[in-house]
């Protein structure tokens, strides 16, 4: 199969693409500088150099003999040595490792949970000294990682492993810088005579907005349809959405986003921390408003969606938040920002502010 170039059959495009393609791959920084070290040697000599570039005469001979008029040969090489030192261990010891991680055991149990179990092993055979959970680790590594994933029979009665879905995690960095930017999304979960309530929060970040409405189901179509509900609420553009893994987050909600073209950023599994500005909202809501109305919420959602819909009204329009120093309102800071000033169009700055009611 041939590849169409337009600069065929110009004479010596060839010659040149050769070159950039050694240049720009081939040789590194390192092998240049050390080709200038060696063209200051021979135009100044010996003791010039080893005084200007600090390195010894013998490596001096070394890069030398390298050379052969392509700078690529002085390339850094590889400094792992050819024969790596091997742990050595009781093959019973092994054995074990193999065993504890086996499916029929305990499938992919960690060194640390491991290093009890090995240890009881090694006192009843007398193995000596068990390895330490470090060392678990590396010999798990060296025996190739000992990680089993379940299987899965596809329709035509293939056996294939079940691998896990590879989701966009939260950058490190990320810091809302305007209105919209990132809206956190979580849920809280009550629990009275057998019988389970939602809670489905949402805050932005930028300007600590907040919405929550109650449900009897947080399956994904009902998250889907909260956040519907949001994006025509919420004056301003959606761009990023935080949640954690659940599966209510999963699905139709993100089938939505994918069709607004809104950023779903997940946290990484069994870290809150990441999501710490809805989980403290969901600490406040339930403090200020939800424990004191838990009855309405089993009884009578609507009258219970109704009360709180009066609390976020208060929350957002009247209450200061401690973010902003305890001296403004989510209101205030959304209606000081060069966004609402500059993006946002004069027709939809009147009235939002009683969406609420």
């Amino acid at each position: 199969m041939k590849t169409h170039c337009t600069y065929r059959g110009i004479k010596g495009y060839l010659t040149v693409y050769n070159h950039t393609v050694r240049y720009r791959y081939m040789i590194t920084e390192t092998a240049l500088k050390r080709v200038r070290i060696l063209d200051h040697w021979k135009k100044h000599g010996l003791q010039s150099t080893i005084d200007a570039f600090e390195v010894s005469e013998r490596t001096l001979w070394n890069w030398k003999s390298r050379f052969n008029g392509k700078p690529e040969s002085l390339n850094p090489r590889k400094r792992l040595p050819q024969k790596k030192r091997r742990r050595i261990w009781d093959p019973r010891i092994l054995d074990e490792i193999r065993r504890l991680r086996s499916v029929d055991v305990h499938p992919n149990l960690g060194k640390e949970k491991i290093h009890p179990l090995l240890e009881d092993f090694c006192d009843a055979f007398g193995l000596g000294e068990c390895p330490s959970p470090m060392t678990i680790g590396r010999l798990i590594h060296d025996m190739g990682g000992l990680r089993t994933s379940p299987q899965k029979v596809s329709h035509f009665g293939k056996v294939k492993k079940t691998n896990r879905h590879k989701v966009l995690r939260k950058p490190k960095d990320l810091t809302p810088s305007y209105p919209g930017h990132v809206v956190a999304l979580d849920t809280i979960e009550k629990q009275r005579h057998g019988r389970k309530m939602y809670i489905l929060t949402a805050i932005d970040i930028y300007t600590r907005t907040t919405f929550a409405i109650a449900t009897r189901s947080h399956a994904s179509k009902t998250c889907a349809h909260f956040f519907s509900i949001i994006m025509e609420m919420f004056p301003y553009e959606i761009t990023h959405v935080l949640t954690d893994n659940g599966s209510e987050f999963k699905k139709y909600l993100d089938q939505l986003l994918q069709e607004r073209g809104i950023v779903h950023y997940h946290t990484y599994p069994k870290t809150p921390k990441m999501n710490a500005h809805c989980e403290s909202f969901n600490g406040t809501i339930q403090d200020e408003f939800v424990d004191f109305n838990s009855n309405l919420l089993f009884d009578d959602t609507t009258r219970f969606n109704e009360k709180m819909a009066v609390y976020l009204t208060f929350y957002n329009t009247q209450r200061v938040h401690y973010a902003f120093k305890n001296k403004k309102t989510p209101l205030e800071v959304l209606l000081a920002s060069e966004y609402y000033m500059k993006k946002l169009p004069r027709e939809c700055k009147h009235g939002w502010t009683y969406a609420y009611n």
